[in-house]
């Protein structure tokens, strides 16, 4: 009830905003290239950020899925703190688990005082747009709206145990949807950039035909002026 969000709010550590000493951002890129601009938008618009919003590297921590973020941060000369590489098309929670659990284990460990998912949000099969959503302290539970659905519930065992068990997989599952939403956007742009390469490729196929079709035809017609010029010069004789 609201009451219980009101004293959680005031006393949980994944939901205490405190002062931000240093971040920690998980970037979501893929494993391998031909996925056209998806990539190289993530990398460029992260590092503008970071430069913006960050005086030193030692102000922020990045942890990486997928092995092209983690071979781009330490080309940067960023330490990065932890990565994964290979995950399937179809991620499940137990491939990222230790990535996601790590990245809330920090948090509450004062490694980072905030945490952000930086990746590529899925809007449709030609379109994608970047996006830094703040996954820790959670800010999106509201104590005056939950007082509209008050109710009277019984805690087993109580009340406290139960937070804090639901709330770790509550952040952990926000920062696994991030990473599903990314994949939705990688499959997107690879098929995208596939269908043009293939498009590309046949109009290339195309136009040698074209060209290769003249060039024997021009060959053909000499052949055969030759041969029609050999014969005349024959007759005269």
């Amino acid at each position: 009830d609201g009451e219980v969000v009101t004293s959680f709010i005031d006393y949980h550590d994944l939901l205490i905003e405190r002062p931000v000493k240093k971040t920690g951002y998980l970037v979501i890129s893929s494993d391998q290239g031909l996925a056209g601009s998806y990539n190289s938008s993530i990398f460029q618009s992260t590092r503008e950020m970071l430069e913006l919003d960050h005086q030193s590297k030692d102000e922020y921590v990045i942890l990486t899925i997928g092995d092209a973020a983690s071979r781009f941060f330490k080309k940067m000369g960023v330490d990065v703190r932890l990565e994964i590489n290979d995950v399937s098309d179809i991620p499940t929670f137990e491939e990222v688990r230790k990535i996601v659990s790590s990245a809330v284990q920090m948090f509450r460990d004062g490694e980072f005082d905030e945490f952000y998912v930086c990746y590529n949000h899925h809007v449709n099969a030609l379109l994608s747009n970047y996006r830094v959503e703040k996954m820790l302290p959670i800010i999106d539970l509201d104590a005056e709206e939950a007082k509209e659905y008050e109710l009277d519930y019984i805690f087993e065992p109580n009340k406290e145990i139960i937070m804090d068990i639901l709330l770790p997989q509550y952040a952990e599952s926000l920062i696994y949807g991030a990473i599903i939403d990314a994949k939705s956007a990688e499959h997107a742009s690879r098929m995208t950039a596939m269908r043009s390469a293939t498009d590309n490729a046949k109009d290339l196929i195309s136009n040698l035909t074209q060209d290769l079709n003249q060039r024997r035809q021009a060959q053909i017609t000499q052949e055969i002026t030759e041969i029609v010029g050999g014969a005349a010069a024959l007759e005269e004789h």
